[in-house]
């Protein structure tokens, strides 16, 4: 008998349909994939199942017998749990306040003992007592992990859980999912990235606008397959056409902030320098103080033209969520806009449609609030933003995280693309397949310090973990 049955789950936002009669079954021990392009349901169906997102129509059985899940608490005492894609931590706790908050499993005592033996399966080596809004976004994602491990699930949903994870953070976390799996707890994996699902999950469920496609065993079926069934076709393969290189339009010399510590490098116009490193290695430190949000105690920036940021946190640091699509993504050229003081709507629509067309930007309209569109929308909207503004340097911050194959082709298209109108591209990424795909050099970060610089010709997972984890590499 299944542990878990979801059967016919519609839900709609307004006019918005986000579940047509969707499904999953998942049973005790199982680590079940469900997959899809942004937009397609896996997150609203998670978030109903874990009582956070009410169903418009259907059922939910619990080992037979049906449930009704009003709310996280009712399916924290049926043994479920979730892990959210766009973190829901109270950013001005602790990190011991965010875990026994709600936590039916906290019975009193001291708060930090309770959530020692927690962080330290997950890896995180802070103070329990250390304020959230202090960590970085993935030091918050293990946080959340450690938070739905402390409640003692029978069935735990991961909704991305490794998106702001880098290699190490992501191997402790699948040995915590093997750990699981071994003691009978389900795993509900919504991920988008391939070699994650085919080495952890037994089977695979896929949605498409909301309808079920299929649900494969992993072992009988292949990557490929898997997204043709999400995406209705094959993506584009062939590999990337070399990019002519020009000046040099930002020069970083010795660049030191409370984080960073001497950090030099160049950028040239038509290239695309990738940061990899650790959680805390200084990765997002260093766009912050290229763009003058973090204090500068020594050394030298020096760039020509402007420069924009695509910042880690698409939902706190780069959009208005309840301001339109269009809104976020004119914001930034609004003085161009205007006659007389008067924003000029009819430029605006025009201006936004133009780039919703080059990134294929999916939205019912551009009068819709950001908050309504899918996560992969979403970071196409900020994005857009900077091409509005048309910097001559953009540093990109993970702008693939938590987004489907589909629309991670668009982003990366996107990328070469401004790389070759000349201009000088940084990108942050936790993925080291996606910094061999989009970039010329790589740049390694460990401890806030440059340990490592790397072609994409030369870059190997060994090379770049070696470099992340010692300050002793080579620059």
């Amino acid at each position: 008998m299944s542990f878990l049955q979801a059967g016919n789950i519609h839900k709609h936002y307004g006019g918005a349909t986000a579940l047509q009669g969707a499904s999953l079954q998942v049973q005790a021990g199982e680590i079940h994939a469900l997959v899809g392009e942004n937009g397609a349901g896996k997150s609203t169906l998670a978030r109903i199942i874990a009582g956070s997102t009410r169903a418009g129509q259907g059922r939910i059985l619990i080992e037979g017998n049906p449930v009704t899940i009003a709310s996280p608490v009712d399916a924290q005492r049926l043994g479920i749990g979730m892990i959210y894609q766009e973190l829901d931590l109270f950013r001005h706790l602790t990190v011991a306040e965010n875990l026994i908050i709600g936590n039916l499993e906290f019975r009193g005592g001291s708060m930090e003992a309770f959530c020692h033996p927690f962080l330290q399966q997950v890896g995180l080596g802070e103070s329990a007592r250390r304020m959230v809004h202090s960590l970085s976004i993935g030091q918050m994602q293990l946080v959340a992990i450690a938070r739905a491990l402390s409640m003692n699930a029978r069935l735990i949903l991961m909704d991305e859980p490794t998106s702001a994870l880098f290699e190490d953070a992501a191997e402790r976390l699948f040995a915590l999912i093997a750990g699981l799996k071994q003691r009978g707890v389900a795993i509900v994996y919504v991920s988008h990235k391939m070699d994650e699902i085919f080495r952890l999950s037994d089977r695979i469920t896929v949605l498409r606008d909301g309808r079920n496609t299929g649900t494969v065993e992993t072992a009988h079926t292949s990557a490929a397959a898997v997204i043709r069934m999400m995406i209705g076709r094959d993506l584009e393969a062939g590999q990337r056409a070399p990019r002519p290189l020009g000046d040099v339009v930002l020069a970083v010399d010795g660049l030191s902030t409370a984080k960073l510590k001497s950090v030099s490098f160049e950028l040239r116009r038509g290239e695309v320098l990738g940061i990899g490193g650790l959680v805390g290695s200084g990765r997002s430190e260093l766009g912050a103080a290229l763009f003058g949000m973090d204090r500068v105690s020594a050394g030298a920036i020096r760039r020509q033209g402007t420069l924009g940021l695509v910042p880690e946190d698409r939902r706190l640091q780069g959009l208005m969520m309840q301001m339109s699509v269009a809104e976020n993504g004119t914001m930034a050229v609004l003085p161009r806009l205007q006659r007389w003081g008067f924003l000029r709507r009819g430029q605006e629509l025009a201006e936004m449609r133009g780039v919703a067309g080059r990134l294929g930007l999916h939205c019912r309209s551009l009068h819709d609030p950001v908050a309504t569109l899918s996560g992969g929308n979403q970071q196409k909207v900020l994005l857009g933003r900077w091409l509005l503004v048309n910097p001559d340097v953009l540093f990109l911050d993970d702008p693939a995280r938590g987004i489907d194959v589909g629309a991670k082709q668009d982003i990366y298209r996107a990328i070469d693309a401004l790389a070759r109108e000349g201009k000088g591209v940084i990108l942050v990424s936790s993925e080291l397949p996606e910094l061999v795909r989009c970039c010329d050099r790589i740049l390694v970060l460990c401890e806030g310090r440059l340990t490592a610089t790397f072609t994409a010709a030369e870059a190997t997972q060994e090379k770049i973990l070696a470099a992340a984890t010692s300050t002793g590499g080579h620059a």
